[in-house]
């Protein structure tokens, strides 16, 4: 089973400098046609299913606008 996650990126912060979409190395990042921040920018948000929440968008992004979350492993270990 593939580790899934997701990103959310405050738009506040967010430019639409678009460094983290070209750095996804899943390519479900993209900028948002439909929606325009309060300062103006087309912010990133994902544009399909697949992220790993492998976290290089937000090691990419300067204005630390980008929250990374990856969903626990169904796996967990026993120790004896």
């Amino acid at each position: 089973m593939p580790v899934r996650g997701y990103v959310v990126v405050n738009e506040t912060y967010c430019k639409g400098c678009e460094l983290c979409v070209e750095a996804c190395p899943q390519h479900v990042l993209g900028l948002d046609a439909t929606h325009i921040t309060a300062k103006g920018y087309h912010p990133a948000t994902l544009i399909a299913d697949g992220c790993t929440g492998c976290g290089i968008c937000g090691v990419m992004c300067p204005e630390a606008a980008i929250t990374i979350y990856r969903e626990k492993s169904g796996v967990e270990r026993i120790t004896s």
